[in-house]
């Protein structure tokens, strides 16, 4: 049976895009006014030093950037599922979380690109590891994403994605460890959450990152899937369609063809 619905949204996706939309609000109220500038004194001279109010990216940047390798590790594990099973759920999933992911991607480095032209004095470093190898993924996973929209016969493009999606993923370990591992090719500082070097306000401020950009990943994720599902009941509907038609030409072609069997008989 052919899903007839046309709607992507349901009460509960409306009461979590809701939540959603309080949540960033509050975010923002936090991120802007509440938590304060990075401004630091330095122990000889006393002047003033820091990020100062650069650093209130911090609660957007990151959180989408963690969000992002959810996204794309999902993208992956879907993939894998599908090259498994060859179920549609799972490359209704992948070909979703991929198109999420490489939103928040492009959004990583839209916001790393404005916090870094204070911080760093540029909008770009080529030399930077971590950030080319962000660039290198957010590339990898737009070629998936125009793989998807290639004309081919619908289960082949989907395993070719699928084999794209879970090489590309190999690039996140990269940009996970590439502060650790080539620590001198990059502007980035290493790991601060966890090694607790930030408290209290500002704690919790990205904690509160977290959780929206979550809602806003949960949010986004079941609204593209529902259109993929919608699209793809779509084309079987097409297809099937087309089919019935086919089925009753030839059948009016083999009526034809009996009437004038029966009429060049007379």
């Amino acid at each position: 049976m052919v899903d007839t619905t046309t709607s992507t949204g349901s009460p509960g996706s409306r009461l979590l895009g809701l939540t959603t939309l309080v949540g960033l609000a509050g975010l923002i109220l936090f991120a802007f006014v509440l938590t304060e500038p990075d401004v630091r004194l330095h122990p000889t001279t006393g002047e003033e030093f820091g990020q100062f109010d650069a650093v209130r990216l911090l609660y957007l940047h990151v959180p989408m950037a963690v969000l992002t390798y959810v996204a794309f590790l999902t993208c992956a594990v879907a993939s894998a599922g599908y090259l498994l099973k060859r179920g549609v759920w799972w490359d209704v999933t992948a070909y979703a979380s991929a198109e999420v992911g490489t939103v928040l991607c492009g959004l990583v480095l839209v916001t790393g690109s404005i916090w870094g032209r204070p911080v760093w004095n540029t909008w770009w470093e080529w030399g930077d590891v971590r950030l080319m190898t962000t660039l290198v993924l957010f590339l990898l996973f737009s070629g998936y994403l125009a793989l998807r929209r290639t004309p081919a016969e619908p289960q082949r493009q989907a395993r070719r994605a699928a084999i794209v999606a879970l090489v590309a993923v190999l690039d996140i370990p990269l940009i996970n460890r590439s502060v650790e591992w080539w620590e001198n090719r990059t502007l980035h500082q290493q790991s601060t959450l966890a090694e607790l070097k930030i408290e209290d306000l500002t704690l919790f401020t990205l904690m509160l990152g977290f959780v929206v950009f979550g809602l806003v990943f949960a949010w986004l994720m079941l609204h593209r899937f529902r259109v993929g599902w919608l699209e793809h009941a779509q084309a079987g509907h097409e297809v099937a369609l087309a089919i019935a038609e086919r089925h009753a030409e030839m059948e009016t072609l083999d009526v034809d063809e009996a009437i004038g069997q029966t009429g060049g008989g007379k």
